[in-house]
């Protein structure tokens, strides 16, 4: 398995020590650099190009975690955001999630579960629970409410992936399922996402839900 190099963004000193203390124990996985900013957290994207970055939710004014991971998912988008919150009703997660971010941990995280988090951010899976995908769901239908054809720009083969990747497929899984190579799921996923403007395999999997792919035909030219 390959090294997860991975950046911690936390304002307060405290928790950054409590989760590197974690993620030593993880094997595979290498801390590049820590941020006590949003603006910190972004210059250390800029040096090291992550993996991942676990990064606070919450931070000063001034220092949105939100607005860096929206600037770093779009600037580097091969590198997967997941957002470090004290309650899981915390109302910014969707806005997160929107910005680009693959899912949240709880800053009372134990070992188990944070690197259960990490492998399924290594094989494309989402960490978000019922209630915030309710939120994000809610929030993608009412963006697409004018859209007539939310799917219009997508081949039947690219429709077919996303369907796949709504159920939470991984790339493996969605190449079996449709006999083709790894690489060519990815190509496709990469189009997915460039075509419905999301920054994400999550955002897509959530927009093609919120869009009910499962039972979208499309029009007949």
């Amino acid at each position: 398995m390959s090294i997860l190099n991975l950046i911690l963004v936390d304002d307060h000193e405290v928790v950054r020590m409590g989760l590197k203390m974690l993620l030593e124990q993880v094997p595979d996985v290498k801390i590049v650099a820590e941020a006590g900013s949003a603006e910190d957290a972004i210059a250390a994207c800029q040096r090291h190009q992550p993996d991942v970055v676990i990064m606070d939710i919450r931070m000063p004014p001034g220092s949105s975690g939100i607005d860096a991971c929206r600037t770093i998912c779009q600037r580097w988008p091969q590198t997967q955001v997941i957002m470090l919150t004290s309650f899981a009703s915390d109302d910014l997660i969707a806005d997160a999630i929107s910005a680009g971010a693959v899912g949240y941990v709880l800053k009372q995280v134990g070992t188990g579960e944070l690197i259960n988090a990490l492998n399924a951010v290594r094989q494309g899976a989402a960490l978000l629970d019922p209630a915030i995908t309710r939120r994000v769901l809610a929030m993608m239908r009412q963006q697409g409410e004018n859209k007539p054809d939310p799917f219009k720009d997508l081949t039947e083969r690219e429709l077919d992936v996303l369907r796949l990747l709504a159920e939470g497929k991984a790339n493996a899984d969605i190449a079996a399922s449709l006999f083709l190579s790894d690489k060519t799921v990815r190509n496709h996923v990469s189009i997915i996402l460039d075509k419905l403007q999301v920054s994400n395999r999550v955002e897509a999997a959530t927009y093609a839900v919120a869009h009910d792919i499962r039972s979208y035909q499309p029009p007949k030219h």
